[in-house]
């Protein structure tokens, strides 16, 4: 019987990296959907899975720029994400406190 453990090389590295980009994705998309229900339908507030989110994606945010691998188009997107998520939370903060 062989009890070797499997050689670790650039394969087994890159599928290990996506299963975690496809967990991450599915957690912080599942974190969303059930502040969006929380909020929508049962009224509580949802800061704390909100929360989760944003300190999930700004630790890896700072894991990757603390190893210096952060592309300029990678710090393009990420302006752009802020800038078009705070114009969001603008609109959607003046429009719906015009309400009666």
């Amino acid at each position: 019987m062989n009890t070797r453990l499997p050689d670790r090389d650039e394969r087994t590295e890159a599928v290990e990296n996506a299963g975690y980009r496809w967990s991450y994705l599915i957690l912080t998309f599942g974190l969303l959907v059930i502040s969006a229900y929380r909020s929508l339908v049962l009224h509580e507030a949802t800061w704390d899975l909100i929360a989760l989110v944003v300190l999930g994606g700004g630790v890896q945010a700072a894991y990757q720029v603390s190893r210096r691998v952060v592309y300029p188009r990678w710090l393009v997107m990420g302006l752009v994400t802020l800038v078009v998520a705070a114009a969001l939370a603008a609109g959607m903060a003046y429009f719906l406190g015009q309400g009666p």
